[in-house]
């Protein structure tokens, strides 16, 4: 099923790799501006086209779009930033993505974003979107907060929202179920020995962790909680994104990573204590391995390869929605 797809804050390309994973034959526009994210998506899609920064795209320059996807920049809604909403210049970018849907009309398009979105301004942000969606006029909204770890063992909520034209079929694309209880063990147990590069050294890191036991099979984490710390045991992750707030210190996951972000401070415990690899972030994120590791210019750099990872969409989720598009519209 061939479509001309304009991937808009395309990353590494989760969202045409998660059609393509449902069937979809994808031609891809993409739109970025990172250049290592521009680099790793060209080197995995060697037919896509760049057309630039999401402001000057002009849809008379473009061929038939048959959809439209984008995961907005989303720290002006986060629960973890500043929370400025729409005000904040990152989120505003989305009035350039409905601007690109209300002229390129295309058969349907997808928007992620954070859960935050949802309470951003007591919830008038996103209600603003929507009506936003609604005056272009002759698509169907749909929209659910879907959760990785329905699919892969990563605690990530985000909100997607599909926008279509026609529904012969009567069918909707939400709600989408926990499908898979049980989730790649291959990314779960799958772990390398520890390399000296790999150990969590950092000094804010190393005075909050407390061994206990004679066999290091657990370690007490300190964390905000009642008892002021959590347990972690071999093969749950420590998160620590956040190691100096006062508030949101070290979180344990009980065989789960907590949600990746673009520094993936995410350690794991085994015999030591380690940091995720790329690759196993890269993984958690539904992606091949290595998919971050090569531009067409040559090598990735650890730093970027985490960055990207954290701002990319789960293939894995993108599948199912895409799946579900293709019952209902096609």
């Amino acid at each position: 099923m061939d479509i001309n797809v304009l991937d808009l804050f395309s990353g590494i390309g989760g969202f045409h790799l998660g059609l393509e994973k449902a069937g979809f034959k994808v031609n891809a526009f993409n739109s970025e501006i990172d250049k290592y994210a521009i680099d790793v998506y060209k080197n995995n899609f060697k037919n896509s086209t760049y057309v630039g920064s999401v402001t000057n795209i002009q849809s008379r320059n473009l061929p038939r779009i048959d959809a439209i996807t984008f995961g907005s920049p989303c720290q002006d809604f986060s629960l973890a930033g500043k929370r400025k909403g729409l005000e904040g210049y990152r989120s505003s970018l989305i009035s350039e993505a409905i601007r690109l849907i209300s002229e390129c009309r295309p058969r349907f398009f997808i928007w992620e974003n954070v859960k935050g979105t949802f309470s951003s301004n007591s919830g008038a942000d996103f209600w603003a979107i929507i009506q936003a969606f609604a005056n272009i006029g002759g698509y169907r909204l749909e929209w659910q907060l879907l959760n990785t770890k329905w699919f892969l063992p990563q605690n990530r909520e985000r909100i997607y929202l599909v926008g279509y034209i026609g529904n012969e079929s009567g069918g909707q694309i939400f709600p989408i179920k926990e499908i898979n209880n049980n989730i790649d063990k291959k990314i779960r147990n799958k772990t390398r020995k520890s390399t000296s590069k790999q150990i969590a050294h950092s000094r804010t890191l190393s005075s909050r962790i407390h061994k206990m036991g004679n066999d290091d099979t657990y370690i007490k984490v300190n964390s905000n909680t009642k008892k002021g710390y959590e347990i972690a045991k071999k093969g749950d992750s420590i998160s620590y994104s956040n190691p100096n707030s006062k508030t949101r210190r070290g979180r344990v996951g009980k065989n789960i990573s907590q949600t990746l972000d673009t520094s993936c401070n995410q350690a794991i415990f085994y015999d030591k204590i380690r940091r995720l690899t790329p690759i196993e972030c890269e993984r958690l994120q539904g992606f091949p391995d290595n998919w971050t590791k090569y531009g067409t210019k040559g090598l990735i750099s650890d730093t970027q390869r985490y960055k990207m990872c954290g701002n990319a969409v789960t293939v894995n989720v993108v599948e199912a929605v895409a799946n579900n598009i293709k019952k209902t519209i096609f």
